[in-house]
């Protein structure tokens, strides 16, 4: 695990389940428009939770890519989850500022309910085709713009499904001195 101060923001890149993130305030689904279970990160989340999280997404949907909407999160050991709908790559136009919107809008999300710690995974690199590095690139570039603009969020954790992404996402970081 690798962590780094940005502002007063900690950043970390963790290989692990995104389920599993009991010491999380909130963790980030990466949704499909009508917020329902699928698979990866949405299939996982759903499973954990139980069905009152589609019960809940539902007052919200659709989603456009870009945004995000807040629910309770039931059965997880978190307090929230923030659905975001990533651009499917090469599809949804411009990616790379559907997919930076993704983590600006559940940044802020978390910052107005009062959350101070967030797991994102990485949003649209699965089904929706976004690579992993420039997936990676977006979410840090995001990240470090709007970090003195945070309130209330002072841990946010990637939650990454292997550790090759994990080494991507630490890369990243290091490169932009983050």
């Amino acid at each position: 695990m690798r962590q780094r101060e940005l502002s007063n923001v900690k950043v970390e890149c963790v290989q692990g389940d995104i389920a599993d993130q009991p010491d999380m305030d909130a963790v980030v689904n990466a949704a499909n428009a009508q917020l329902r279970s699928g698979g990866g990160v949405a299939g996982a989340l759903h499973a954990a939770a139980g069905p009152e999280l589609e019960e809940a997404g539902q007052h919200h949907a659709p989603l456009e890519p870009g945004e995000a909407v807040i629910t309770d999160a039931f059965k997880l050991p978190n307090d929230y989850v923030i659905h975001c709908l990533g651009p499917v790559y090469d599809q949804d136009e411009p990616s790379d500022k559907l997919l930076a919107s993704c983590y600006r809008e559940a940044l802020k999300l978390a910052d107005e309910h009062g959350i101070g710690k967030i797991a994102f995974p990485s949003i649209s690199t699965g089904a929706f085709g976004y690579p992993v590095e420039a997936a990676a690139r977006v979410a840090m570039h995001t990240i470090k713009k709007v970090r003195s603009e945070l309130q209330n969020v002072v841990h946010i954790r990637f939650v990454l499904h292997t550790t090759s992404d994990q080494h991507i996402y630490d890369d990243i970081r290091k490169e932009l001195s983050l």
